[in-house]
């Protein structure tokens, strides 16, 4: 169990981890990689990468892997030495009575527990059951990829608030396929999300930011409409909206397969990191060749080579590149770490200080203009996550359950990014 001292030390650096992730991301997007020499700033390409910054995220999750590796080394040859591993524990000085005595000498069960080893993941995970993590992996290629291409043309806060859109679908596989059950209060919440969620990506629309717009690909496909800002910011809101999708069915598969298994959460994060890592990379070999080659697609999201050209050619590109990839190592180590020492609850409580911090950021970098709808709409975010949540209580009567509210997910989904 985690020292009470360590937790604040834990959040805050889960906190930091989680708000670099994506103003990093953001930063990398809007480096010029691509005629940036030209006087015309409209000629200049932009880092349009999200494939490529996907399997970045993979990489830092098998980075995971490291810690595991570490947390072994120690349990070996450091906590081995303590008493305590060895089964000693210390005997209480108070002196007990007869019924006492004779209870220990009647009973069937030790009074010192032998220590247990684990020999592995069992259950479903057990042996080439392992494999079953490629499913959640591949969830998460998808989700990532979509995010990442959204992020591109929107600004951080909005994308970060439009990923409030999963609480609803959440609870709406958690039912369908775990056969949970919803509260009316809950049933409540998930309409004040989407309508939250709907007010700050209408923000986005109405309001879109200069600096929050799509390039390569992207840009060329949505310049042939009229209103190209306002077509960028609907593109990007529903791509991250439609990316919580993939991300719920991620959740929920990770959920029925960690019931069903015994299983660090973080060697979870570490396989799912080997087998998207694989699954993307390949992906990015197929796209290359089938649209990356073309002379539609060169220079492209698709291309592999100019990508990773990119990537490598560029010190700001791949330095934010490293830096991403350990803020992701480290956002999975130390929310996992909070996620065994605090609540459910108070997670989705650190998670909107997170989407706070990167509204915040975003708006002294000048990377987007203050808008009050985009307040209303976060603010009714907040408030419903936290009610589905059991932060606040239902503000009407009959809106309080009358019996103990189920967990939807009691093994607490596992947050890659």
């Amino acid at each position: 169990m985690t020292s009470k001292a360590l937790i604040p030390f834990l959040v805050g650096m889960m906190l930091l981890t989680g708000v670099c992730n994506t103003l990093l991301t953001k930063y990398q997007d809007n480096q010029c990689v691509r005629n940036c020499d030209d006087p015309d700033p409209a000629k200049w390409k932009h880092f349009d990468q999200p494939v490529l910054q996907t399997a970045q995220m993979f990489v830092g999750e098998v980075g995971c892997w490291l810690v595991v590796a570490m947390m072994a080394v120690y349990q070996r040859f450091v906590a081995r030495k303590s008493p305590k591993s060895n089964g000693y524990q210390a005997v209480a000085n108070n002196d007990g009575d007869a019924n006492d005595d004779a209870a220990s000498i009647n009973s069937e069960h030790p009074l010192i527990e032998a220590p247990v080893k684990r020999k592995g993941p069992d259950g479903l995970l057990r042996g080439f059951g392992i494999m079953l993590l490629a499913l959640p992996a591949i969830c998460d290629i998808l989700g990532t990829t979509l995010v990442n291409a959204g992020l591109v043309m929107v600004a951080a806060s909005i994308y970060q608030m439009t990923r409030g859109a999963l609480v609803l679908f959440v609870g709406l596989f958690s039912v369908v396929f775990l056969h949970r059950k919803l509260h009316l209060f809950q049933w409540t919440s998930l309409v004040g999300v989407v309508v939250g969620v709907g007010l700050v990506g209408l923000a986005g629309i109405i309001w879109p930011d200069a600096k929050a717009e799509a390039t390569g690909a992207l840009r060329q496909a949505a310049e042939e409409a009229a209103s190209t800002d306002a077509l960028r910011a609907a593109v990007g809101v529903i791509l991250i909206a439609g990316a919580q999708i993939f991300t719920a069915t991620q959740f929920v598969l990770e959920e029925f397969l960690l019931e069903r298994s015994s299983i660090d959460p973080l060697e979870v994060v570490g396989w799912e990191g080997l087998f998207g890592l694989a699954v993307t990379l390949i992906g990015m070999l197929v796209l290359h060749l089938a649209v990356g080659r073309t002379d539609a697609g060169r220079y492209g999201m698709f291309d592999m080579v100019e990508g990773f050209r990119q990537m490598t050619e560029d010190r700001v590109v791949w330095s934010t590149s490293l830096l991403i990839m350990v803020s992701i190592g480290g956002f999975n180590f130390f929310g996992l770490s909070v996620t065994r020492s605090v609540s459910a609850t108070a997670r989705s409580t650190i998670d909107s200080c997170r989407t706070l911090f990167i509204w915040v950021v975003s708006l002294g970098l000048g990377w987007e203009t203050f808008k009050w709808l985009q307040v209303v709409g976060f603010a009714l975010l907040v408030y419903f996550t936290f009610l589905f949540n059991g932060v606040v209580q239902p503000p009407m009567k009959f809106l309080r359950p009358r019996e103990e509210v189920e967990e939807l997910l009691p093994e607490e989904p596992i947050e890659h990014n």
